[in-house]
């Protein structure tokens, strides 16, 4: 890592990271991990909106390549997906693993076999990072994984890759645990994001959560390579009609954040899943569409980030049910 030392190796060694995974767990008794606030036991079992349990499921643990080229670099981005989610997005090309209960219940693993899979990722795929994929409703089993991990040897940068819609609480515990932050910026209105994605308050609740990950660690910070250590990066999916508010979410960030911060600008929408019942999201962006939300970017002056190409391949739309699970 060049010289780079996760910080997460620093609150294992003087026990506050102990101290997290004990505070993290605690919330599962009457769940409050994300703004959900179930209140259900989860520690006895009971499932509340994400469809989650104590043990974490895991679908697909890869080295994948097709993440931002700072993420992916050489050797790839070790991605562990989570089964279930706190939204329920009607053109979530991951629905299956995310909407599918009768598929994901499939490969509940325990925190120690979690651990294994992340260190066989560092050490026989050499992967530039651990990237949980929508853990939202699994930061206590995220938490508890790396605290086991690290024993093991675990010593790359951890790379939170979110929806947006997370706890503030939960947040302010992953304080020095996560190395770079990798949320999305859905909607920039509530109507949207509950008629889409269900649920009401998704732009307040997105807002405060990347300010705080943006205090925890900044600006995108790469070495040599090219290759992300530490940081933020904010995804935006334009979405056709603008349901999005791509010129107001990228507005936002620049004058709360700064223009400095990376942001993935992303045009991979496919109607997929439930889409096709909404007319207003029933095709693919548009050029225009794409030209005017990349243009808004260059006129803010946000040039550290990235511009998915309109005209990207259908590898971005990952079939779980056929492509399996690697590590079973």
């Amino acid at each position: 890592m060049n010289g780079f030392e996760p910080t997460y190796l620093r609150l294992f060694k003087n026990g506050i990271l102990k101290r997290r995974v004990e505070a993290l767990v605690a919330l599962l008794e009457d769940c409050t991990v994300c703004p959900r606030n179930c209140r259900v036991n989860r520690l006895k079992g009971e499932e509340g909106y994400c469809l989650a349990g104590r043990n974490p499921y895991i679908t697909s643990v890869c080295d994948h390549h097709g993440e931002e080229p700072v993420l992916s670099g050489f050797n790839g981005s070790g991605t562990v997906f989570f089964g279930g989610c706190n939204l329920r997005c009607v053109f979530c090309q991951n629905y299956q693993i995310s909407q599918k209960p009768q598929y994901f219940r499939r490969f509940e693993i325990t925190v120690d076999q979690l651990a294994k899979n992340m260190i066989e990722l560092q050490n026989t795929y050499h992967v530039h990072n651990i990237n949980f994929v929508s853990p939202s409703h699994f930061v206590p089993q995220m938490v508890e994984a790396v605290y086991r991990a690290v024993p093991l040897g675990l010593n790359i940068p951890i790379v939170y890759n979110s929806n947006g819609y997370d706890s503030l609480e939960v947040l302010k515990l992953l304080d020095g645990i996560v190395d770079i932050y990798l949320p999305d910026f859905k909607y920039y209105d509530n109507q949207n994001s509950k008629k889409y994605s269900g649920v009401g308050d998704y732009v307040p609740k997105a807002k405060a959560a990347l300010k705080e990950m943006y205090r925890q660690v900044g600006d995108l910070k790469v070495d040599k390579r090219g290759i992300a250590q530490r940081g933020l990066i904010i995804r935006h999916l334009i979405l056709p009609n603008d349901l999005a508010g791509s010129e107001k979410v990228l507005e936002w960030i620049a004058a709360e954040l700064s223009p400095s911060v990376a942001v993935s600008l992303m045009a991979q929408y496919y109607p997929t899943h439930k889409a096709h019942r909404y007319p207003l999201i029933s095709r693919r962006i548009r050029y225009n569409e794409y030209l005017k939300a990349l243009q808004k970017m260059v006129d803010l002056g946000m040039d550290r980030g990235f511009a998915q190409n309109l005209d990207a391949p259908d590898h971005y739309l990952p079939d779980f049910e056929k492509d399996g699970h690697p590590f079973e």
